[in-house]
């Protein structure tokens, strides 16, 4: 078999990551609507990730935000998002690289895209992902999704309680798409 030098798995991440971002804008834009919420778990020592050191502290390799009521001064890039969301009544200001984003999830439409990097732990967000649509995401690690804060923006891996897991939907998961 010939060697992928067109890498299109990347090609494919780059264009999926494309959706988040248009997504993202139209949040900026418009609100979300509707019952919409989004969950976006990212890997918190990628470059360009801004983060205080007492977040960094609390969420080391990952962290998943919330975007549902309580966020603020969304502003999005070419290849990064900046939020404001609250911790503990502490607001915090994010800067997240698309490239950092390691899960997308919309519960209210039953919508997740899975974004997986050679050598790199995908674990919480798995985990997350498998809580949420257990039909869905099969080779997802057999531990318990921990059950992190609601408080305004973070769940860390968490699965929303107030939302059952979803027993359909879509999730593009780019390992299948590869050759192992």
């Amino acid at each position: 078999m010939a060697q992928d030098e067109i890498r299109y798995d990347l090609l494919i991440q780059d264009a999926l990551r494309s959706v988040i971002r248009k997504v993202l804008v139209m949040v900026r834009d418009d609100g979300l609507p509707g019952e919409h919420h989004l969950y976006i778990a990212f890997d918190t020592t990628a470059d360009g990730v801004q983060i205080s050191d007492r977040l960094k502290e609390q969420y080391p390799e990952e962290m998943t935000v919330v975007l549902q009521y309580q966020f603020w001064d969304l502003v999005v890039g070419e290849d990064r998002f900046e939020v404001k969301l609250s911790f503990s009544n502490v607001p915090e200001r994010l800067v997240v690289p698309f490239e950092a984003v390691k899960a997308f999830y919309d519960p209210s439409v039953q919508f997740g895209l899975q974004f997986t990097q050679p050598g790199a732990a995908n674990d919480a967000a798995r985990q997350h992902l498998a809580a949420a649509m257990p039909d869905l995401v099969s080779d997802a690690d057999d531990g318990e999704p921990g059950h992190g804060s609601h408080d305004a923006a973070v769940a860390e891996s968490d699965s929303d309680d107030d939302h059952p897991p979803a027993k359909s939907g879509e999730v593009v998961e780019l390992d299948r798409f590869r050759k192992k």
